[in-house]
């Protein structure tokens, strides 16, 4: 019979930790970091990595890609909302995740640090855990907001340590759950909400080590604790989801770089990458661009007149970023990349496509796209965006868009096409 025993005196004496609400921020994360790690998964995926190399930012994946397939086209708003839950819900989890470390901390610094090789195991599956889970979720909130202070990239570092942290929490559930089954039996939510600060009173003494044996006097209810997590992840649920769901709630993204409009007018909407950052300069762009089409053993070069003068077709379709960030619908004008297809041989269904870009070096300035993206008669080379000239920060003088796709694989300032190709060494 195991003796039930408190945390000797020291720090530790806050008491309202106990089984019981460590157990209660445990079965909201169980609920939303599996909805996370999918939808980052599936982050993943829409990249088409297994397509091509210059799309695969996570090498050497093996049996973690086991899930990949053809990102669908179909429906045109899947990356925006996969990728705003993802982010939206990343963030809103932080207190949750805060306040379950802060009610087991004890645990973390309990002496000695290992008593059996039992034990050993059940630290470094904890040390798995929080470690992986800091590590998770401060990159992940660097990177919506385009702060990469970390060393190496972000997506295989956010790919492989996603894997890492679900693996430890998916063991510490196993450990864990019949504990945590019986710690939720133990008291009644509905009356813990309605306990105030002056008859709350640690749990019993037991052998989880979170009860404080010398507890302090109670400066806050647990519905008060309850309450002000709850109320932390609201508020940056408030200051963050408007840059997903967009206008009128994307004045409040507050903390959003992208969360507001950068101006006015059929441009006026959200960019990632502007111009000068891509260090791209006004020749770049001027008279002397052209496009090169390439293909089915022929080749075209075009000039933006010559692109004009092709059947012009249009389709309202949002960009959505990794981030987290995506605009409203924006009416596209442009050429179908179909039809380019069928300008160099590739009529009927047409083949994948390698796009590059006049962006002289950093990530995604080449891109390949699968045929069920070319193939959508959506996707296009756009020339214009709500009326008006694509401006130099969206793309001019032409830009990729298709339907469902992450922002990056939306090419700007396009200048060579080759249909049936996926990398820099196999392009006609």
């Amino acid at each position: 019979m195991k003796v039930p025993s408190r945390l000797p005196a020291g720090p530790w004496r806050s008491p309202l930790r106990g089984p019981w609400l460590t157990s209660v921020f445990g079965v909201v994360l169980l609920v939303g970091i599996p909805l996370v790690f999918v939808t980052g998964l599936l982050s993943y995926a829409a990249y088409n990595p297994d397509l091509s190399r210059v799309n695969d930012r996570t090498p050497d994946k093996g049996l973690l890609g086991f899930y990949l397939f053809s990102w669908p086209t179909h429906p045109y708003w899947l990356y925006r909302v996969t990728q705003g839950v993802h982010v939206t819900l990343g963030i809103m989890l932080v207190p949750i995740l805060l306040a379950k470390l802060w009610s087991v901390v004890p645990k973390l610094f309990s002496l000695p640090p290992v008593r059996s090789a039992g034990h050993a195991l059940d630290r470094l599956s904890l040390l798995l855990l929080v470690g992986g889970g800091l590590f998770e979720f401060a990159t992940g909130v660097l990177n919506s907001q385009v702060d990469y202070v970390f060393p190496g990239s972000f997506y295989p570092l956010h790919f492989y340590g996603g894997w890492v942290f679900f693996g430890a929490v998916l063991a510490h559930v196993a450990l864990r759950l019949p504990r945590t089954v019986r710690a939720l039996r133990s008291r009644g939510f509905r009356a813990e909400l309605r306990t105030p600060t002056s008859r709350t009173r640690p749990e019993p003494a037991d052998d989880s080590g979170l009860v404080p044996a010398h507890p302090a006097q109670a400066t806050m209810s647990r519905r008060g604790a309850l309450g002000m997590v709850g109320l932390g992840s609201l508020a940056l649920f408030v200051v963050t989801a408007g840059q997903s769901i967009g206008d009128p709630f994307r004045e409040t993204a507050l903390l959003a770089p992208h969360g507001r409009r950068p101006g006015r007018g059929p441009n006026g909407f959200p960019i990632n990458k502007p111009a000068v950052t891509a260090h791209i300069r006004p020749q770049d762009l001027g008279e002397a661009w052209r496009l090169t089409v390439r293909g089915d053993g022929r080749n075209t070069t075009l000039t933006l007149d010559e692109l004009r003068e092709l059947a012009q077709h249009g389709a309202a379709l949002p960009i959505a970023c990794v981030e987290g960030w995506s605009t409203d619908d924006q009416h596209w004008e442009g050429v179908r990349l179909r039809d380019l297809a069928a300008l160099v041989g590739h009529g009927g269904d047409p083949p994948g496509v390698f796009v590059e870009s006049v962006q002289p070096a950093g990530a995604f300035r080449a891109v390949a796209l699968r045929s069920n993206q070319v193939g959508d008669p959506r996707s296009l080379l756009a020339l214009r965006v709500n009326g008006a000239e694509l401006s130099h920060d969206h793309g001019y003088p032409a830009r990729i868009i298709v339907p469902g796709a992450p922002g990056v694989m939306n090419t700007k300032w396009v200048r060579q096409l080759t249909f049936g190709a996926t990398d820099f060494e196999d392009r006609a």
